[in-house]
């Protein structure tokens, strides 16, 4: 019996720009395993880049992915909206695969995170430093992108801009 053909292809240069628009979102969905029962979940978060280039959101300890991600750093993100017209299976999606890690509120690196966070999230500023709240790393390991009907590319977090 003959084997098909991979049909996700490796990233090329079209592939690399398509998925760095998608990171630029702003929000995405994230899937994750709830901590007490390892059960799936998915939350819609807000979205963002480091300054360099690590993708990262801001979440409250009252939202169950805070503690699913504290006691399962692997986790994936889903960026891509559907257009206003057409099937939405043929608008561009980038998936990622990464692993959680919390920046600790006295962590030296937090206020540059935090002020880089603002520029692009300026309404987080309302919430940005309550207790409770706390910016995550998404450090990928590897992504997937739909770019379209017949257009599947593995992309590495070098290919992303990421690592």
């Amino acid at each position: 019996m003959a084997t098909r053909p991979d049909p996700v292809a490796a990233a090329d240069d079209d592939a690399r720009a398509l998925a760095r628009s998608l990171l630029q979102l702003g929000h995405a969905s994230l899937a994750y395993l709830e901590a007490e029962t390892a059960s799936p979940g998915i939350s819609r978060i807000s979205f963002g880049c480091g300054p360099d280039g690590t993708p990262m959101t801001l979440i409250s300890a009252l939202a169950p992915h805070f503690a699913g991600l504290r006691a399962h750093p692997p986790c994936a993100v889903m960026l891509g909206e559907p257009g206003p017209k057409g099937d939405p299976l043929t608008h561009p999606r980038l998936m990622l695969r990464a692993t959680a890690s919390f920046i600790a509120p006295d962590d030296p690196a937090r206020p540059a995170l935090r002020d880089h966070w603002l520029t692009h999230h300026p309404k987080a500023k309302l919430y940005a430093d309550f207790a409770d709240f706390a910016f995550v790393r998404l450090t990928v390991a590897t992504a997937l992108l739909n770019g379209g009907f017949a257009r599947a590319y593995r992309l590495t977090p070098t290919d992303l801009g990421t690592g």
